[in-house]
């Protein structure tokens, strides 16, 4: 998932009437852009402009590469879009720049046949050879290849000019997500020249997608309607503004006050404090997608012994971050990583009734026979700065764990400087969300696989914690070759038995989805009654789903 919203009121330090100037400046900002200027122009443009605040991230900087780890709001599905569009909560599959595929009976081949409508935002004409550039791209540029498909793929050819054929390796049936849904396509004629994509500030992007950057400050991003947009008739929504914010409660502020349309933010007292001001607009629905956890650096002392990581886990009430943290949204997880009741049908029999259980003692005791010296040592807890309910959780571990005798401090980043330390290892603690997929293998290959990890001091891809082992490997293998849902439930049980047992990773609570919207400008959203998209704003590309839904109110 993209990251959750949290933060701690208080952690910037600045004076009352600074706070105020800021927040009444970024709502003159908003109420700007629909259309304030003269009641004339507030009819036209107030139910067509969707003002959105995923989550606090600070001042932006203008990277609108898609395979930048810092991609700018937009960039991934507003722009630049995938070939296929897969939907987590209903489990359906959408034909999207791709308008069919195939698997061939060995599971080898792949075949996409691409929509001969389409074409990039400068006017030129989308084709086969945009895939295979993208794709070639990522073999030349692995810090791009965030899925590792080229561990995967064999080759990339066209056979005309609206067919791409990839040929693997091996068997994989995962590969299609990342592949067909998770891979965002690039015009060849523009980016044959950028070089490294990671890298690529890409400040006037060229994509397919339903809209184009109309303007970029460190503190709004602003998209236009592309009129020329294969989708006929959408987008109804013609303006996108991303206003920048470094705290959940400066974001909520103007939320409440209306000028906002659509949050992933963390809201305490949702009831009473958003959806009570506007009964009949202000909604929300927060769907479980993810889990919420502790990733320990496997790679460093005392984190690479496993009674360590026990004792750990064992001082930390998880109740307490769910009712205190997360203030009731968020219930304690599951000792397996799955995402529950979601992944229900995959939980192995012998743990339907395994849960965590705080206790100190046991704790105690596991930290002292670990014979790990952690006294007069401090270790810190990464978290973003501004996400509220996650700093909490950290203040939480961090006095439970000096209950037990280890001296944590939590360690409050910008956003860039929190993931940045993910990526190269330079962290003890963190907490941090989890990757999850249409079912449990992508959430444990994501955090699990060894080749998404990397030495201290590289950027891993998404195995943060350096957890490295042959039998987790080979049991991801086993369910990525094989066609058999038998053969893939051994696999996914035996990851089950991994993380309980050898806790790579600590499970803290169930990931909510964050997500507050409202209907007085526009109709449309997902639902627990339709839920066809992931529905924060943080969620990609299911976000350009949503918005490609949403009709303005008359």
């Amino acid at each position: 998932m993209s990251p959750n919203s949290a933060f701690t009121p208080g952690r910037v330090k600045k004076s009352a009437k600074m706070v105020a100037l800021s927040l009444l400046a970024l709502l003159s900002l908003v109420l700007a852009a629909c259309g304030g200027s003269s009641p004339a122009t507030t009819s036209v443009k107030k139910n067509t402009v969707l003002n959105i605040v995923p989550s606090p991230v600070g001042d932006f900087t203008e990277e609108f590469s898609p395979y930048s780890s810092s991609t700018d709001y937009g960039s991934r599905g507003m722009i630049y879009e995938t070939l296929l569009f897969f939907d987590s909560l209903n489990g359906t599959t959408t034909p999207w720049l791709a308008q069919s595929y195939q698997f061939s009976s060995d599971a080898k081949t792949i075949t996409f046949h691409l929509r001969q409508d389409v074409k990039w935002s400068d006017g030129q004409a989308f084709t086969a050879d945009d895939v295979v550039f993208t794709l070639n791209m990522l073999k030349q540029y692995p810090a791009a290849d965030g899925n590792g498909l080229w561990q995967t793929i064999q080759s990339v050819s066209s056979t005309d000019q609206y067919t791409v054929v990839v040929t693997l390796k091996k068997p994989s049936s995962p590969i299609l997500w990342y592949l067909g849904g998770q891979t965002w396509i690039v015009p060849k004629h523009l980016w044959s020249s950028v070089g490294d994509p990671t890298k690529y500030v890409d400040s006037k992007p060229v994509g397919t997608g339903p809209f184009l950057l109309n303007s970029f400050t460190p503190q709004l991003i602003d998209l236009k309607k592309n009129t020329n947009y294969w989708q006929p008739g959408k987008p109804q929504v013609t303006e996108l503004r991303f206003p920048s914010f470094d705290s959940n409660t400066s974001a909520q502020l103007l939320l409440s006050n209306g000028g906002v349309d659509w949050t992933g933010l963390f809201t305490p007292n949702i009831q009473q404090t958003y959806v009570s001001r506007d009964a009949a607009h202000n909604h929300y629905w927060f769907p479980p997608n993810n889990v919420v956890t502790l990733y320990l650096n496997d790679a460093k002392a005392p984190f690479n012994q496993l009674s360590v990581r026990e004792a750990i886990s064992d001082a930390i009430d998880r109740n307490q971050l769910y009712k205190v943290g997360e203030s009731g949204y968020e219930p304690p997880a599951s000792p397996t990583g799955l995402v529950l009741p979601a992944n229900q049908s995959f939980l192995d029999s012998t743990y339907s009734s395994s849960k965590f259980t705080l206790d100190t003692a046991k704790a105690k005791s596991l930290l002292q026979s670990s014979g790990a010296n952690v006294s007069g040592k401090s270790f810190t807890i990464d978290v973003v700065t501004g996400w509220t309910d996650w700093v909490t959780d950290c203040q939480i571990i961090a006095t439970e764990l000096k209950a037990i005798g280890i001296n944590a401090t939590v360690n409050a980043l910008s956003y860039n400087a929190y993931f940045s330390a993910l990526q190269q290892g330079n962290f003890d603690m963190a907490i941090s969300w989890t990757n999850p997929g249409p079912t449990p293998y992508y959430l444990y290959n994501s955090m699990l696989n060894s080749t998404n990890t990397a030495a201290l001091g590289q950027n891993a891809a998404s195995n943060f914690e350096r957890w490295s082992d042959s039998t987790t490997d080979q049991l991801l293998n086993q369910y990525a070759t094989s066609a058999d849902p038998n053969v893939q439930k051994q696999a996914i049980n035996g990851l089950q038995k991994i993380m309980v047992e050898q806790m790579p990773t600590i499970p803290l609570v169930f990931g909510a989805t964050w997500n507050e919207y409202s209907t007085a400008k526009f109709t449309g959203w997902p639902s627990a009654s339709n839920p066809y998209a992931a529905p924060a704003p943080f969620n990609y590309p299911d976000s350009e789903v949503v918005v490609l839904n949403l009709k303005p109110v008359s």
